[in-house]
Order: structure tokens, then sequence, then C-alpha cells
């Protein structure tokens, strides 16, 4: 069980059901919270890939939060028309993917986007497209430090591929990436450990190229669970990428009680069924709320002991030893277990501010194409 605040919402029977409701006040606040552990918005660069909304970046830029960090077109596309000055596009680029990112440099000359290689392949194509553009794309590396998910290790063929960027026409060498999500541990202190070996292999990869007098210009560091970790690293150019804290989700919240932030998108649901004494059935089946990763799905604060026991298209069947207690039709509040692909399931969000719905978010990165 974990403890969560008390969520309120006055008019439910309103709303239809499953609906992706997030807290307003609670956003702000889990915003402000990652800006004082990040020690200020210069050491930022969250990542849009949570709530996907315009929204919330806007919410950001309010704060002076103008670095941002993405996964898709469609969200660095998002990022841009919202107003964000500075943008890391953090996969790799291939197919059409690249001219998809080439038009966006052109398209918004007052966003600076950057783009992120692990190999030769990708910087060449990046290179070829970028033939026609006034200014070079500055361009980071991604090193795989654990993760073994994308990234290059940080050895001879890194150092060559960085060297790459500081002579392939369009490209300029712009810092390097290492994302750590192997390191997870729920224990902050072996969590610490894990991240500061990350930290060292970092530094000295760095110390290799600064030794070849390439520019380093920044060190674009972590996720959620090491963001505590890399917001105290003491080192020219750090940044941090959080994601999930905007939203934050049930498995972060149990799993990591150091983090200062709070779950602010929870999920609108009722019993449509109540086919055993003890049993219930909720319309918040995969297209609702996130199918992975394995285990619990959601975690619903008023039958805390509820245990899953089928997960399917539309339908979360729940073992509750009381099930008398919550009439077919009954509303509840659910917090998802992992918010981010929860959040790419819904077009639009209902704003909540003191139990009320007040506004509609729309989740305008859900999409994979915008206008590019």
């Amino acid at each position: 069980m974990i403890d969560t605040p008390p969520y309120t919402l006055l008019d439910p029977d309103s709303i239809p059901s499953p609906a992706f409701l997030v807290f307003r006040d609670l956003v702000a606040a889990n915003l402000d919270a990652m800006i004082r552990l990040a020690g200020g918005v210069d050491r930022l660069r969250p990542h849009a890939k949570t709530h996907k909304s315009a929204d919330v970046v806007r919410m950001g830029l309010e704060r002076g939060i103008q670095k941002h960090k993405c996964a898709t077109i469609a969200e660095a596309e998002m990022l841009a028309v919202a107003g964000a000055g500075d943008v890391v596009v953090a996969y790799p680029m291939v197919g059409p993917n690249v001219a998809r990112f080439v038009g966006l440099v052109a398209a918004f000359p007052l966003t600076t986007f950057r783009a992120m290689v692990d190999a030769p392949e990708h910087a060449r194509a990046l290179s070829e497209a970028a033939s026609g553009l006034d200014r070079p794309i500055p361009t980071l590396v991604d090193l795989d430090v654990g993760m073994g998910r994308t990234g290059i290790a940080p050895d001879d063929e890194a150092v060559a591929l960085y060297e790459d960027l500081d002579r392939l026409p369009g490209l300029a060498p712009d810092g390097l990436s290492a994302y750590d999500g192997h390191v997870n541990e729920p224990d902050l202190a072996t969590r610490e450990r894990g991240a500061r070996e990350v930290e060292d292999v970092v530094l000295a990869f760095r110390d290799r190229l600064l030794a070849k007098g390439l520019p380093v210009p920044r060190l674009l560091m972590g996720g959620t669970p090491s963001f505590p970790v890399h917001a105290a690293f003491v080192a020219p150019g750090v940044e941090c990428s959080p994601g999930t804290v905007a939203y934050h989700d049930y498995n972060y919240h149990s799993r990591y009680p150091d983090l200062p932030f709070t779950p602010a998108a929870l999920l609108l649901t009722r019993v449509v069924s109540r086919p055993r004494p003890s049993r219930l059935c909720l319309d918040l089946g995969h297209k609702a709320v996130a199918a992975d990763p394995a285990g619990v799905r959601a975690f619903l604060p008023s039958i805390p002991d509820a245990k899953m026991v089928g997960h399917s298209e539309e339908h979360l069947v729940l073992e509750v030893p009381d099930a008398d207690r919550f009439p077919i039709g009954t509303p509840l509040l659910a917090i998802p277990a992992h918010v981010c692909p929860t959040t790419a399931l819904h077009r639009r969000a209902l704003v909540v501010v003191d139990g009320r719905v007040v506004d509609e978010w729309e989740v305008t990165a859900r999409d994979r194409r915008l206008r590019f």
C-alpha cells in the first residue's frame, strides 16, 4: 500500500468512463519539485514522452524551463509549436524520419533541434539530409552505459563516431547522452552507486574527446530513478532529463519513496459487473490503462487491497473481499501503474482543480504524425 493524497472529484456522475484526469495543482507541484531537485532550470531537460501535452510544456515554460527532450517527431513538433526553444530528439532518426527531422529544423528557426546518433549510418544519413540547411544540426552521441537498448559502447568506435560529427557537413558535435534506465533499484544508496559508476564512465569518455580538441558542451544524464543522483553531479554541462515526474505514477511512487513527486494523472473508472461475490469488473481495459509492465496495472486508493486477476481490452477484473460495497455503476479513481503509455491511450485529459473539471488538455503528441 502507498500513501496518496485525498483525490477529490465532485461530480463523477457527469463524466463518461474510462476517463483520463489530470490534477493541475499536483502537476504544478511536481514541476516545482523537479526544478528544486535539479538546483534550477539550467540543469533540466525534462522528457515530454510522459505527458505529450502542449499545456504541460507551457506550464514548464512559465517556470523558465526552455530545454526539453523527446522521442518522436510529433513530440518535437508539439514542443516547438508550444514555444520551446531547445529540443533534443533522443531517438536515432532512420528512414523517412531523417527528412522529417530536417524539415522541422527548417520550419522552426526559433527552436534549436538537437539530434542523437549511435552509429555512423545515422550520422551519414543526417548529414546528407541536412545539406540544404543554413546552419549545422547539433548532434549528440548516445552512449550505451548498461541499458543495452540503443547507444554505442564508450570505446574507440564511439570516439570515431564523435569525430565524424566534427567532420561531416551539416553536423556539429554537441555532447553525450547517457540513459541509465537499468539503474533502477528501490534503495537509494544502491541506485546512487550505480549512477555514480555511469558518471565515471561518461567523464572518462568526455576527457578522451576533450584531449582530441573536440567540444563536448553537454552531458545528458539519466531518467527519473537516477534523477536525484545526477542532480547532485557537479560537472560542466550536465543536464538531467526526468520524464515521468510531471504526472508520476503508481510504480515510481511505490518503488522510489525518496522522489518528491505525487501521482497527478488518474483514471476515472466504474464497476460494470460483479460476476462473483468477491469479484469486480471495471471498464479499465488495455485500451484505457497500460498493459505493461507485468503485475499491477492500476492502484485504487479506495480499494487498496484489490488484487488483479484479469486484464483484457475493455475489462479489468479484481478480487475484492467486500465486493458488495461497490454496486454496479460505482465510480472509482485509479492511479495508473505506468502513466507514460497510459497517457498515449487518450486523446484528451480532463483537468481537475478543487475537485471540479475546469478544462480539457489535448494529448497533442499521442499521434505519430502532426504536420511533419
